[in-house]
């Protein structure tokens, strides 16, 4: 099954351990961990904050793959604009919220009377951005965070300014000058425990510290809190899919688990049965995810400057009209599908019988799906020149 089912063992690996325990463990256990891996039952709440004029808001549209003017969009400037604690809706999933607070140490918010109106114990983490050296009132908001064991992340933003303001200089090294903002920032957050500091371009979060920043929070959030995050980030690069394509992966498990016990319908021809609805559901949230669904591609081309036929004639799978369940219906008649009716035979010392075929064959089918989506989402990139 490791070799004709799953293409890699450390998956494999995975779907054994899930299934280690006995058959009505594995099913209840499949349809709780589906409600909690659902992209739209999982709420996030994601903290950006820091002194006013930093560039939050742009971080805010950012991170959310919206541009200024964008629906939805928060509102930037040179001047302070956010007057209040905002919340921002994710564009795909209505769990996730984006708060952009007010700039801390502004004459309408000073730093103690901050601390004291803005509910820090909301935030699952904290964002807290400057774009030039971390100040007192920085290191007081990291100091209160701290205190309450919540994350805290500082970011520099603004480096692609930085480094196209050096590059006028003869001996320009960019290597160099990220140093010596790294060297700057952590000389004077040393007494918050000297914390790492993530270099950031809110323009392209392909460059610098951003894909780092990722990888940190991904150690620190629990898995179903990291699962929400990861597939509300843009696809901005072909590594960020991949991270989605890999998340999708783990999460398709569950879900696969959590169809097993549901209403199912059998397949013609093969002593399996699957749940199309809950398949096509969870495909429609990873073309979402990658974002190659209509409403992202269409972003997409405004950001680009490019039609928007040029992208989506990129995707060459079955998906090319969108995810629905007439196309997931079809993957069921592809010879593909002779890779799942293995299972049969080879799922007895593997997944406990009384739910493996409809467990095994779905999860086939998500896989499947997966990775075609995947590889849509790295043509469209590529159609767009990113």
């Amino acid at each position: 099954m490791s070799e004709t089912f799953y293409e890699d063992p450390e998956f494999g690996n995975e779907v054994k351990n899930y299934v280690k325990l006995n058959p009505d463990e594995s099913t209840a256990n499949g349809k709780k961990q589906q409600d909690q891996m659902d992209m739209d039952n999982v709420t996030l709440n994601i903290a950006v904050t820091g002194e006013s004029g930093a560039g939050k808001s742009t971080f805010v549209n950012s991170i959310r793959g919206l541009q200024e003017g964008d629906d939805g969009a928060a509102e930037t400037g040179v001047t302070e604009t956010t007057m209040e604690a905002v919340r921002y809706s994710h564009p795909t999933m209505p769990s996730v919220y984006i708060w952009d607070l007010p700039g801390i140490g502004t004459s309408n918010f000073k730093a103690k009377k901050y601390l004291k109106e803005v509910q820090l114990d909301t935030f699952d983490f904290f964002i807290i951005i400057s774009s030039v050296r971390f100040k007192e009132n920085d290191i007081m908001l990291a100091k209160a965070i701290k205190k309450m064991n919540k994350m805290f992340y500082f970011v520099r933003s603004k480096i692609d300014q930085d480094i196209e303001a050096e590059a006028r200089k003869k001996d320009f090294c960019e290597e160099q000058v990220l140093s010596k903002i790294r060297r700057s920032c952590r000389e004077n957050l040393v007494v918050v425990g000297n914390p790492k500091v993530f270099l950031i371009s809110t323009f392209d979060l392909r460059k610098y510290d951003f894909p780092k920043l990722i990888d940190s929070l991904e150690e620190n959030l629990s898995d179903h809190k990291w699962s929400a995050l990861i597939h509300s980030l843009p696809a901005y690069s072909v590594a960020m899919i991949d991270k989605k394509r890999k998340a999708l992966y783990k999460t398709a498990i569950a879900v696969a688990a959590g169809a097993a016990t549901t209403v199912i319908v059998p397949i013609p021809g093969f002593s399996v049965c699957c749940e199309i609805g809950i398949m096509t559901k969870y495909l429609q949230k990873a073309c979402e995810s990658f974002g190659i669904d209509d409403e992202s591609i269409k972003r997409l081309a405004k950001r680009v400057n490019k039609p928007e036929d040029e992208l989506k004639s990129a995707i060459k799978s079955r998906f090319a009209g969108g995810v629905n369940e007439i196309v997931v219906a079809g993957m069921l008649r592809t010879s593909g599908m002779m890779a799942a009716k293995t299972i049969e035979t080879l799922s007895p010392g593997i997944i406990p019988l009384g739910f493996s075929i409809a467990f095994g064959t779905t999860l086939y089918l998500l896989r499947q799906g997966i990775k075609e989506l995947s590889e849509d989402a790295k043509a469209v990139l590529a159609a767009a020149g990113l």
